[in-house]
C-alpha cells in the first residue's frame, strides 16, 4: 500500500503549544525548487474553505466538522460554517466528568478523536460559527494553553479530595472557566430568521444521522472483521472502530471517495516526508538518514519510487511508537501524477 498526499492548508504563525510544536517540526521539510508533478483529477469532493485551528490541539474538531460540512453539500444542503469550539466545549465537559470518575486515570488534554464531533452532534447538537466562535479571551485565533491548564488545575484539585468528599460546586467552577474562555454556550439562537436550540439545529439544518457513519482501522493485535478500540490516549470515549486488513481498509477508502463521500482521517504528520512547504507528503523507499541533502530534496521534486507500507510495516510503526495519531485531516479526493501514481487530496486546518 502506498499513501501519498496533496495538502491544502493555512499555515499558522509560531506559538509555543503542542500543535504548533508539531508544525515547527515539519515546516522546513521539502524542496526549494518547483515541483515537477503533473496532476490529473480522479475525484474532487466539494469542501468548505480551510480554517485555522490556531494554537490549539483541536484538529480533530476541525477535521470532522469539515467532514460534516462536506456531507451537507453531498446531501444537497446549503453548507453552514459550523462551530468547532461548541464541540470542543462539550467534549471538555464530558471529558472532565470522566476524568474525575476515573480518579485522574484519563488523558485530559486538548486532543481528541475524530468521532468526538459525531458524539457531540448526537448527544447535544451543533451551532453555527457565527453563534459561538469560542474567542472570549482577547485573541483572533484559538490559544488554548492557558485554558487547558486552568481546567486541568480545577480537576486535579477536585481529584485530590481535600475535604474527604467531593463538593457540589466543582462542575459549576469548571463550566464557569469554560464560559470565561470560550463564552457561555447558547441555549437557543436565531439563524436565518428562525429560532433553534443546538439540538434542533443539528436535526433540522445539518440533518445527518451520526449513526450512519463508521470508523475503520487496521491492526494485527485485534481480530479482523470485528470492532476494537484504537488504543491511543486521545480516544477518551473508548469508542470502537471496525478492524479490517490494510488492503481492504484502503479499498473502502477509495470506494467512499469514488462514491462522493469525504473521509476524516487520523494520521501522523511528524514524518519528514510530510512537506508543508511543497503541499505534498511522500514516503520514500530509502531511509532519510541514508540520503544526501540533494537526494532528500529530489524526493519532493517529482515522481519517484516510494515505500510499500504493508500490514506488518504499519503494525511495527505503531508498536514502536514511530507512528502515532498526532493530527486529524479530511481526505477530499484523488489525483494521479504523470506516471499513474495515486495521490489523495487532503484538507488541513493549518
Amino acid at each position: 500500500m502506498k499513501l501519498r498526499l496533496l495538502l491544502a492548508g493555512a499555515l499558522l504563525s509560531s506559538q509555543a503549544f503542542a500543535q504548533v510544536d508539531l508544525i515547527n517540526k515539519v515546516k522546513d521539510n521539502g524542496a526549494d525548487a518547483p515541483l515537477g508533478y503533473e496532476w490529473e483529477t480522479i475525484v474532487d469532493i466539494e469542501a468548505t474553505p480551510v480554517k485555522n485551528q490556531g494554537a490549539s490541539g483541536t484538529c480533530w474538531s476541525y477535521a470532522t466538522t469539515s467532514f460534516v460540512e462536506s456531507e451537507m453539500m453531498r446531501m444537497g444542503k446549503t453548507p453552514v460554517d459550523l462551530s468547532e469550539m461548541y464541540t470542543v466545549r462539550k467534549v471538555y465537559q464530558d471529558k472532565g466528568e470522566k476524568y474525575i470518575r476515573l480518579h485522574g486515570y484519563l488523558n485530559f488534554a486538548q486532543g481528541g478523536a475524530l468521532p468526538d464531533v459525531l458524539y457531540v452532534i448526537k448527544k447535544y447538537g451543533a451551532v453555527p460559527q457565527e453563534v459561538y466562535n469560542g474567542l472570549n479571551y482577547g485573541t483572533e485565533i484559538n490559544r488554548h494553553g492557558e485554558m487547558e491548564g486552568a481546567l486541568k488545575g480545577i480537576l486535579d484539585a477536585v481529584k485530590g479530595n481535600k475535604n474527604g468528599k467531593l463538593s457540589t460546586s466543582w462542575r459549576t467552577a469548571f463550566d464557569a472557566t469554560l464560559d470565561a474562555y470560550l463564552g457561555e454556550e447558547p441555549a437557543q439562537f436565531g439563524y436565518n430568521g428562525k429560532t433553534y436550540t443546538p439540538r434542533s439545529f443539528a436535526d433540522e439544518v445539518i440533518g445527518i444521522d451520526p449513526d450512519d457513519y463508521v470508523q475503520l482501522t487496521s491492526w494485527t493485535h485485534h481480530p479482523f472483521y470485528d470492532a476494537c478500540q484504537i488504543q491511543v490516549p486521545d480516544n477518551w470515549t473508548w469508542g470502537t472502530s471496525f478492524n479490517l486488513p490494510i488492503d481492504e481498509m484502503m479499498e473502502a477508502l477509495n470506494a467512499s471517495l469514488e462514491a462522493g463521500y469525504p473521509v476524516a482521517w487520523a494520521c501522523d504528520v511528524s514524518d519528514k516526508g510530510f512537506s508543508i512547504k511543497n503541499g505534498i507528503a511522500v514516503m520514500p523507499n530509502q531511509s532519510w538518514s541514508d540520503m544526501s541533502t540533494e537526494e532528500a530534496q529530489a524526493i519532493y521534486a517529482g515522481p519517484h519510487e516510494e515505500a510499500i507500507i504493508d500490514q506488518e510495516a504499519r503494525q511495527e510503526q505503531y508498536d514502536n511508537y514511530l507512528t502515532q495519531d498526532d493530527h486529524g485531516m479530511v481526505i477530499q479526493g484523488m489525483v494521479k501524477d504523470q506516471e499513474g501514481n495515486i495521490f489523495y487530496i487532503v484538507k488541513n486546518s493549518w
